[in-house]
């Protein structure tokens, strides 16, 4: 099978991994952290102040207890999820403090639209996660809205979720949380729930809270995604190569932590790396380089075999426009068909992180459902070519009334958003334009969200976990 995209050989790839190790042992990597300190001089690493230096030896070692492949269990069993090897998931977007309405205005996020997030995820055939902070709240103050946002993710919808390290305090609400729902911290161990996203900051080095949640996770045996947003330019280098390796390092390092606190604890190598523009200094999440990028993550975490995070419909776009449609189609194809296993922002993302859009959200499952039909393996076999029927039609019938197109014809794909109508019909309807029919859509959406069922005790016993952490943080 021809791939005109760059497949990188082994020779490249060990050569980045050499830097990698290069760097790693000669220059090290800073954690701000002395409960991280601890731990690697515990077990032998050299450290000079708050640097810590990782051989090749350590390096591997580490990578030996990594599990290729895992499971998240879901409140709901059905919506249980395996991450790495063949398998994937979709998770809707993260992070943006601000909504764009359908007309295009930005407005600060609520909690109300947090909750309209979880909603959405929990009625989608396609993301198989719920998020975290997948809007920032401005209507609930910052040191208690990790508390609301845990609570809607764990009530509002019961599929699987990501975890928080936004703080300390976050960090240990959220497992104490999950413990609450798991019936005691022991059966938390024994039954990840979540996937953490942890950051590292570029370059070289991670700040005391993120290396703290990977020591909090790890020791409770839940999934680690370690990750990082290097921008060419500014936080890396600007050469595509020379980031990779120092991207590398810097998810290397945290991976090694990680199996120092709890050898076998999951973890997806992550990087949304992107290249600066060098007019704005913004992070150019659209641009060709960035999907370069995420091709080689996806081939430097499978040289590990590991699992891979990358990003999904992410667009410098501030609307859904074109633009959106043409940088998101482009990522989240690259990232589905080169085989990442943990895709985030797959779902609402626009203009680099700063805002998303529940308008864009619907599209975006249209093209993640797109996609998964475009990787559906055709069924080539004797009974599927069917050689009778083509003799039997010939050159002078039609297969459009025989009795197999009737069969079989619902098996083609029908999209829920896109029109396929003729000019007239589509004009008769309005001649309403995608994002026109998904504010319809979403609107029906929403109302025929149902709660899904949950404990009564379970949840008053989360609500009260919440309002007593609230009064404490508020006091």
């Amino acid at each position: 099978m021809t791939d005109r995209m760059q497949v990188l050989s082994n020779g490249e790839l060990s050569l980045i991994h050499d830097t990698s190790v290069e760097v790693l042992a000669e220059t090290g990597m800073k954690f701000n952290s002395d409960k991280v300190l601890d731990i690697f001089q515990q077990h032998g690493f050299k450290t000079d102040g708050t640097r810590v230096f990782i051989t090749e030896k350590e390096l591997r070692s580490a990578l030996e207890t990594v599990p290729s492949r895992f499971t998240i269990h879901a409140r709901n069993p059905a919506h249980h999820v395996a991450i790495g090897e063949d398998d994937f998931v979709f998770l809707p977007t993260g992070g943006a403090p601000n909504v764009v309405t359908a007309d295009g205005e930005m407005r600060p996020a609520t909690l109300a639209d947090y909750h309209n997030c979880c909603r959405l995820v929990q009625t989608s055939d396609q993301l198989d996660m719920n998020g975290m902070l997948m809007v920032q709240p401005a209507d609930i103050p910052s040191q208690i809205a990790h508390l609301d946002m845990l609570f809607a993710d764990m009530v509002l919808c019961d599929k699987t979720y990501v975890g928080t390290a936004m703080s300390r305090q976050a960090t240990k609400d959220g497992l104490e949380m999950a413990a609450i729902v798991c019936e005691g911290r022991e059966n938390l161990k024994r039954r990840p729930v979540m996937a953490t996203i942890v950051h590292a900051m570029s370059p070289l080095k991670y700040s005391g809270e993120e290396a703290e949640a990977i020591i909090a996770m790890a020791r409770m045996r839940q999934p680690l995604v370690i990750t990082n947003m290097v921008m060419a330019g500014t936080s890396g280098p600007i050469s595509l190569s020379g980031l990779l390796a120092l991207a590398n390092a810097e998810i290397l390092a945290g991976l090694v932590l990680a199996q120092l606190v709890s050898p076998g604890t999951p973890v997806v190598y992550g990087s949304v790396s992107a290249p600066a523009d060098m007019r704005t200094i913004v992070s150019a999440v659209g641009a060709p380089e960035a999907v370069a990028l995420a091709s080689a993550i996806i081939q430097l975490a499978r040289f590990y075999k590991v699992p891979c995070r990358t990003g999904g419909m992410l667009t410098n776009a501030h609307c859904l426009d074109a633009q959106a449609a043409a940088e998101g189609t482009l990522m989240m194809t690259t990232a589905v068909r080169n085989g990442a296993n943990f895709i985030f922002q797959a779902c609402g993302q626009l203009g680099s992180y700063v805002s998303m859009s529940f308008e864009k959200w619907l599209f975006d499952e249209e093209v993640c459902r797109t996609l998964r039909r475009t990787l559906t393996a055709m069924d080539v076999s004797v009974e599927s070519i069917d050689v009778d029927t083509i003799k039997s039609v010939g050159s002078d019938g039609n297969y459009l009334t025989h009795e197999t197109t009737f069969k079989h014809c619902r098996r083609l794909y029908q999209p829920r958003l896109f029109t396929r109508d003729d000019y007239q019909k589509w004009y008769q309807k309005g001649a309403k334009d995608t994002t026109t029919l998904a504010a319809e859509m979403l609107t029906q959406r929403l109302e025929e969200y149902i709660k899904p069922p949950i404990d009564e005790g379970l949840e008053q016993a989360l609500q009260d976990y919440m309002s007593r952490k609230k009064k404490q943080l508020l006091a």
